[in-house]
Parts: structure tokens; sequence; C-alpha cells
């Protein structure tokens, strides 16, 4: 077998996971496919991830920084909360919900998993934490790069807009109707914007030098 670098084998079988994952479904799903699906030795994946709990964590923060990337895809966070929040959440349905059923199916399986595996449901907590800390990041960069304030915390906003796409998507996977979602979505990130109320930060009047 050629040499491949370390990173190089992670990537792979991380990439390997994730097409298995949601494909066959997280409880179904064993390091042995893993590594089939990836082309390399079985003692090969173990040597990178000695755990299914390893890969696991891996995973979820690979599809993370997926997410973070469809958010900001074509977008210029110089110009507010709101363009941010309707062009990064509809570019992050259009490349990763609407014809990725498999990869939201997958993420859900990890949670529960995560809950039900006899751990203490971390990587559950690491999922949704880290979700939540992208939205959060992502429209608090935003207001600051527009010289916005927003009428709630950046972490309250970044939570209910997960819980609002994350209620969206499970409908979603349930009966994938596309026009239903989109018009939902739409209507979804309406409330949303309203409930940040971004507003310009007023800046403060210069002071005038008194004559001597």
């Amino acid at each position: 077998m050629a040499y491949v670098k370390a990173s190089e084998r992670e990537q792979q079988i991380i990439a390997a996971a994730i097409a298995e994952f949601s494909d066959s479904g997280v409880p179904r799903t064993t390091l042995r496919a893993v590594a089939s699906r990836a082309g390399i030795p079985l003692g090969t994946l173990h040597y990178v991830f000695p755990t299914k709990d390893q890969l696991l964590r891996s995973v979820i923060l690979a599809v993370i920084d997926e997410i973070s990337a469809a958010l900001r895809a074509e977008l210029s966070v110089a110009r507010g909360v709101e363009d941010a929040l309707r062009l990064g959440i509809g570019n992050f349905w259009t490349k990763l919900v609407s014809h990725a059923v498999g990869l939201q199916t997958m993420q859900y399986e990890l949670m529960t998993y995560s809950l039900r595996s006899g751990s203490d449901g971390h990587l559950a907590r690491l999922q949704y934490e880290r979700y939540s800390a992208v939205v959060t990041e992502f429209c608090e960069n935003a207001a600051q790069a527009a010289g916005e304030r927003c009428a709630v915390g950046f972490d309250s906003l970044g939570r209910i807009a997960l819980a609002q796409i994350d209620g969206l998507i499970l409908q979603y996977v349930a009966s994938p109707d596309l026009q239903r979602a989109q018009r939902d979505l739409t209507n979804a990130i309406d409330m949303l914007v309203l409930f940040a109320d971004p507003q310009p930060v007023a800046r403060p009047k210069p002071v005038r030098s008194q004559p001597a």
C-alpha cells in the first residue's frame, strides 16, 4: 500500500465514515464497514481511530466545519446581521439539506447514539454546543463588521436560530417537500430577523475643543 500522510489518512477515513453513516445509519455501521469504504485494512483504521467514539467525534467536527463553510459561502458580513441570516441560512439549506437527507439523518442519529450508547452523552453535547456556537459567532461577526447591535444576546440568537432550523430540517427529513420547506424557511428567517432586530450602533458625537 502506498504511503499516505497521517493527516490525509485521517481525512480519508472521516469522509468514508460520513458516507457510510449517511447511507447505512450510525447504529448499523461498523468500523470494518468504514475501513472497507475507505479502501484500507481494519488495522489501519484502528490505528488512526482506536474507538468508534473517537471516529464519531471527528465526524461531528468535520460536519460542523462544513456547516460553517456553507454559512459563509458568498457572504459579506459587512452587510449586517439580516443579510447574514438570509444568505447564510439559505446557502446552508441549499448545499447541506435540500439534497442531503442522509447527511441530516446521520446527524440526528449521532445525537441519539451518543445519548443511548451508555456514555455520558458528551458527543451530543459537543454536537449541539458547536452548532450553536457556529451560528452565534456567525451573527456576532456580521454585527461587528456592519456596526450593528441586536436586541438580544448573540448566544440566545444562536440557540433560537438553531432550534428553528433544526425543527424545519426534521420535518423535511420526514417529508421532503422542497417548496413547503422553502416557504417555511423564509418565514423562519423573517421571525429571526424580527427577534434579533439589528440596528446601527449610534456613533458618539465628536467632542469640540473649547477655545482657550
